[in-house]
């Protein structure tokens, strides 16, 4: 099952995708079928749910009242859930590599700690935008960068996970664009801190349209990873060359810390899944879309202020 979040008709709704490119109205068809309940208020009420949130879904899909259907046209998607938090991983090793390349090491080599552990940091929880909403360039960088990522929405609160039962933990899957400020990001990180202003602004996070439940995929996940900048393809990959999968990523960021549901952690970019591994940047009025097997298309425009 797909679910997103929507504005429509004055009020914030969570969707799932019919045919015909149509949404239905979860809160609204619950209220038609007379469930006495909540659950659909908000997407973090639905994860909060759990197994009983999705399987309720599922029934009202099965369903589908007309009268809580909406065209896809009427609708501006927001971000499927604001998270609680936001942690970004960097476990892709061919990304790394290019990366390092574009930054004139021929022989680039990766220290052992990133084979050794997962490495992320912790980002702007409130800068996420969603489908279709436009990213403003920051007045402070001249290079600006797309970032093709899978991202899980924690689910279930755990903590010192398990490898072995962090699927357990993960609600779904949804695509997770991380625009960089190249420029700045370059200048700030020999500091050993960040990355700061080099994410940090504005719509500078995006993710959607849809969190897949993980119920539909099997983990470790292999999802083919697709972005194309104004129609062309630029680059991509599949989720299964993740140097360490989600499993052990939950197992290192839940050593001692409590995971709560409705968190995001992103994978990192998957390798060609930006501009900087290519030779290439963004200029204002591009559009980028990032695509991902079984979610669906993330698409976005950048602009200037």
């Amino acid at each position: 099952m797909r679910l997103g979040t929507v504005f429509h008709d004055g009020r914030v709704k969570v969707v799932s995708p019919l045919e015909d490119d149509r949404l239905l109205d979860l809160d609204r068809a619950a209220e038609m079928a007379r469930y006495e309940t909540d659950t659909f208020r908000n997407m973090q009420s639905v994860i909060e749910e759990g197994d009983y949130g999705i399987e309720q879904a599922d029934h009202l899909m099965r369903r589908a009242n007309r009268r809580a259907m909406i065209p896809a046209g009427e609708v501006t998607f927001l971000p499927p859930l604001m998270p609680v938090q936001y942690r970004d991983c960097l476990v892709f090793e061919d990304h790394l590599f290019n990366c390092l390349k574009a930054f004139g090491q021929d022989d680039p080599q990766l220290p052992p700690v990133w084979y050794e552990q997962p490495i992320y940091y912790k980002g702007n929880r409130m800068s996420f935008i969603g489908h279709g909403t436009d990213v403003i360039w920051p007045n402070y960088a001249e290079f600006l960068d797309v970032e093709l990522e899978l991202a899980i929405v924690i689910g279930k609160q755990g903590k010192d996970i398990a490898p072995e039962q962090a699927a357990d933990h993960i609600f779904g899957y949804t695509i997770l664009n991380d625009v960089s400020a190249r420029d700045v990001q370059m200048r700030e990180m020999p500091g050993q801190l960040g990355p700061a202003k080099g994410k940090d602004f504005d719509t500078g996070n995006i993710l959607g349209p849809w969190i897949l439940t993980a119920d539909e995929v099997a983990h470790p996940v292999a999802l083919n990873m697709e972005l194309r900048v104004n129609g062309a393809r630029w680059g991509g990959g599949n989720s299964s060359s993740m140097q360490h999968d989600f499993g052990a990523i939950l197992a290192h960021i839940s050593a001692s810390e409590t995971l709560w549901p409705g968190e995001v952690i992103g994978s990192g970019t998957v390798g060609t899944g930006c501009g900087l591994e290519l030779g290439m940047q963004l200029a204002p009025g591009d559009v980028f879309e990032l695509e991902i097997e079984k979610i669906g298309t993330l698409r976005n425009r950048i602009v200037t202020p």
